[in-house]
């Protein structure tokens, strides 16, 4: 389902969003829009962790099963995992089983939770929002994601590298790098 209202041109797209209707969908109706609430933030950043080094079209295809494995992405949930959690994940042929992201999402959730003594996971990951000005078209980092990734690593988080942090940052609102 679109944001595109009837008798509308079909909506400007880069050519990232243009190769599936997968993709077509989520740039439409989700990509770029603002994410504020801790639980959408949190699963954000897990699913660009799972991410890095594979297509979005993958993360996309098998984001209804990471929803499931992953407890809707409740951080209180995922903090509670354990490691009888970790082997069901390792043998969960509908995510990406990979041990080091797996582990990092439940210390992400445990970092999460922990930051809730201060700021909170999307007041924190918002404060980094950079001036539109700052931004540098095409560009795959930025000041502000590599403050916001040494910040998160400082609270405890894990696979949230510069470049994962800008991608947070486009995909959440935080940048604006909609065509449309």
């Amino acid at each position: 389902m679109s944001r595109q209202l009837a008798g509308e041109p079909e909506p400007i797209r880069p050519d990232w969003a243009n190769s599936d209707p997968l993709l077509q969908d989520y740039y439409d109706n989700e990509w770029g829009f603002p994410v504020t609430d801790e639980r959408g933030v949190f699963e954000r950043i897990s699913l660009e962790a799972f991410q890095s080094g594979l297509s979005w079209l993958t993360i996309l295809r098998k984001r209804p099963a990471f929803r499931q494995a992953f407890a809707g992405f409740d951080p209180d949930a995922v903090a509670a995992f354990s490691e009888a959690d970790v082997e069901r994940l390792l043998n969960d042929e509908g995510i990406v089983r990979n041990q080091l992201k797996i582990r990092a999402t439940m210390q992400n959730a445990r970092a999460t939770v922990k930051l809730r003594e201060t700021v909170g996971l999307a007041e924190l990951v918002w404060s980094f929002k950079p001036e539109p000005d700052a931004l540098k078209p095409g560009a795959t980092w930025s000041k502000e994601s590599a403050e916001l990734s040494k910040e998160l690593r400082r609270s405890g988080f894990s696979f949230v590298g510069p470049t994962t942090m800008y991608a947070l940052m486009e995909a959440i609102g935080l940048v604006n790098a909609r065509l449309s």
